[in-house]
């Protein structure tokens, strides 16, 4: 027989389990990139690292892809919830029909450079001319066929005078095979981020023909105000995630707070090895170098969408004004809302 005190205890066990909700837990989040340990894309490598995502109450994973362009089209497939990768991927497909949008600017530079080789046999030439109009006859790296890096060298090729049938363009997908590239010479010249660029200008591999890695000289080069690097959404997910959005963009917008007022050496200190890589010296080199390209409150810099429209259209990718609504490829109001 039940003393009065168990009864009591059974009672109370009762009352909390019919009463007490259960804890939620928070959904996964997909954020992927094309290559972690590329500086372009370290303020989403850094909310995470440094766990404020989860001070928003987010589980945000991570990932790498091989390529920006590989990442917009597993955003669109559904397989992420998010993209992070360059702004103009933005305008590309809502001319393919895809309502997707930028909500927070991480890089305000394309934070690219093109480097030459330093081969005799191979872009000697480009590298001493250090003009596009030289690739005539080059083999040229970038990411991949519709990759950022493959828009903005055609871009400048054309602004030089370099019909598409003067050069080859050869797709590396990963900074990895980019070097092997440039040290077996595979090909002549290449655009890439950092710390790759650093990394082959500190061997003598490569000498710069174009570098787009400052605010200024992205503007020198490509004509405008620019937006590189953001995180972007499907709408319709945005739309029915209100509030992990805004607390992406807090956390984010967060990270570059850290990255404006904080030493390269300390911010590479907060990241895991196998970000920074075996050559920790040159990461904090390049990291240094690269740190002024980083928005400083994640909004869209006035300007950059007209930008960033021409180039594509310049690039020949086919995009015309009349195919897409720049103000619907960004917005503002989850940055301002963190402010």
């Amino acid at each position: 027989m039940l003393s009065g005190a168990q009864h009591l205890g059974r009672a109370l066990l009762l009352c909390i389990a019919l009463g007490a909700a259960p804890v939620a837990r928070a959904e996964p989040i997909r954020l992927m990139m094309g290559g972690m340990s590329k500086i372009v894309y370290l303020p989403a490598v850094l909310a995470s690292q440094l766990g404020y995502f989860k001070d928003e109450g987010l589980d945000v994973q991570v990932v790498s892809g091989p390529a920006g362009i590989d990442t917009s089209t597993e955003l669109i497939a559904g397989a992420i919830e998010g993209a992070v990768g360059f702004y103009d991927h933005t305008l590309d497909l809502q001319s393919r029909g895809q309502d997707v949008l930028s909500v927070v600017v991480l890089q305000r530079a394309a934070g690219l450079a093109e480097l030459a080789s330093t081969r005799p046999e191979g872009g000697r030439e480009l590298a001493s001319a250090a003009a596009m109009n030289a690739a005539r006859g080059k083999r040229l790296g970038v990411t991949g066929f519709g990759a950022s890096t493959w828009m903005i060298t055609r871009f400048l090729l054309a602004r030089a005078g370099v019909a598409p049938g003067d050069y080859t363009v050869v797709p590396l997908a990963s900074d990895t095979r980019f070097v092997e590239a440039f040290e077996q010479g595979t090909i002549d010249a290449g655009m890439v981020e950092e710390p790759t660029a650093t990394r082959l200008l500190t061997s003598g591999a490569a000498r710069v023909v174009v570098d787009m890695r400052t605010v200024e000289e992205t503007q020198h080069w490509l004509g405008g105000p620019y937006a590189g690097a953001c995180l972007y959404l499907r709408r319709s997910w945005m739309l029915e995630h209100r509030r992990e959005t805004g607390q992406m963009v807090q956390a984010l917008t967060r990270a570059l707070r850290f990255i404006g007022t904080h030493s390269a050496e300390q911010i590479a200190a907060a990241l895991p090895p196998e970000v920074v890589g075996n050559d920790r010296a040159g990461y904090v080199r390049a990291l240094a170098s690269a740190q002024g390209a980083f928005s400083q409150d994640g909004l869209m810099p006035d300007g950059a969408p007209q930008t960033v429209l021409k180039v594509l259209m310049t690039a020949g990718s086919g995009l015309t004004a009349r195919h897409v609504d720049l103000s619907k490829t960004y917005t503002n109001e989850f940055v301002k809302g963190s402010e």
